[in-house]
């Protein structure tokens, strides 16, 4: 049979380093070890019930069975901006200023598409998300990294990338709370950003996936809670980690009209919209009962505390993130991310995700998802402490 050969654009995506590490975890489960699997990012709790009688809802509705609206529905458009009003007092136009996402990366793989053009240069964090990469490869446009650094509480610092490639820069990626490190922003970088933006005339994308969850009683701050944060940007939000809801691929994106049209446009051309009843699951999970998200970010941060708590009672120099549900963990002397986290995996039967699969610069940490129950958290410390690695 004959084998076609790939377009040069699939054969120059990057490759999918984290299906290396399903495969290691895979192996040694399938050895019969018991494997505390930390290196994923799948939220472990069910949908809550009521945004799941919402779907039901809608099934039932021979209406909903139907082709959707090409740009989704105005209740979701709607329920977006009301939840944006009421989380962030930031007011949206439901018409011009929020399109309809198959999920938040999605959104992030096609915005550099929107908005590049070969020899483009987006600006990307590292570590940082690897389907950023993904969009930009797509538009044959070039990456420029930002360092992110613990010394600057993981935030890039603008003063460190070259004037030439500023020159080229159209796109910028930030996320926070920060995948992988865990770290938040404070509103004057942001403020620093959008004057950044401004000067060099780069379209900023807040990647705001894990905006519900932050610890200590501290609200992640929305990018576009900042002024002037629309006229340079748009933000992305996800339901998968605020409502458990990562499978039903749902999201949207908010802010600058241009690049929300850029967005629909180029959707029309792929979809035709999300199926009606997840949308008015979708609307239902903002806009009724918040509870759920309470419950869950208290979940975290019990999680959170007693891990970290456990990994610093063995000897582990570590830092709680102060957002998301991951940690990242700096790794002994002598050790890369790959080979600390294969030693882990191999010794402890504890799968972590090694850093430099987010970049360059995260090779000196693994990264560990709160997305088990704390017992099994607290025994993979334990399973960890028996390595003898920490003094």
């Amino acid at each position: 049979m004959k084998t076609f050969e790939q377009s040069e654009i699939l054969q120059n995506l990057p490759k999918q380093f984290f299906a290396s590490l399903v495969a290691k975890v895979n192996k040694v489960v399938a050895e019969g070890h018991d494997v505390i699997n930390l290196g994923q990012g799948n939220p472990d709790q069910p949908t809550p019930q009521h945004i799941v009688e919402a779907l039901k809802r809608g099934a039932d509705q021979p209406k909903f069975h139907k082709y959707s609206p090409f740009r989704g529905h105005s209740f979701l458009k709607k329920a977006a901006a009301e939840f944006y009003q009421r989380e962030y007092g930031v007011e949206v136009d439901p018409d011009t200023e929020v399109a309809i996402l198959f999920g938040g990366k999605a959104g992030l793989v096609e915005i550099p598409q929107c908005l590049l053009n070969p020899g483009d240069i987006a600006l990307v964090p590292d570590p940082g998300y690897p389907d950023y990469w993904s969009g930009v490869e797509l538009a044959r446009a070039e990456m420029t990294y930002m360092p992110l650094k613990e010394e600057n509480a993981f935030l890039p610092d603008y003063s460190e990338l070259e004037s030439e490639k500023l020159e080229k820069a159209k796109v910028m990626f930030l996320n926070y709370p920060n995948n992988p490190t865990g770290a938040v922003a404070t509103k004057e970088f942001f403020e620093e950003t959008i004057s950044f933006a401004k000067e060099h005339d780069i379209c900023v994308v807040h990647d705001f996936a894990y905006g519900a969850i932050g610890f200590e009683g501290k609200k992640p701050i929305s990018f576009l809670e900042i002024e002037g944060a629309k006229d340079i940007g748009i933000e992305i939000y996800t339901l998968s980690k605020t409502y458990n809801m990562a499978g039903w691929r749902v999201g949207f994106a908010v802010g600058n009209p241009s690049v929300i049209e850029a967005l629909n446009l180029i959707q029309d051309h792929m979809y035709v919209s999300l199926f009606s009843p997840i949308q008015a699951a979708a609307a239902a999970a903002l806009t009724e009962s918040q509870d759920c998200v309470k419950e869950l970010v208290d979940k975290y941060e019990s999680r959170r505390n007693a891990f970290i708590g456990a990994l610093q009672d063995i000897g582990w120099d570590v830092k709680a993130p102060a957002g998301s549900f991951f940690a990242w963990l700096p790794v002994p002397e002598g050790y890369t991310s790959v080979s600390f986290a294969d030693l882990l995996l191999e010794k402890a039967h504890v799968a972590v995700a090694p850093g430099i699969g987010f970049g360059e610069y995260g090779d000196r940490y693994v990264r560990v998802g709160l997305l088990t129950d704390e017992d099994r958290l607290v025994e993979a410390a334990n399973r960890i402490k028996k390595l003898d690695l920490f003094k």
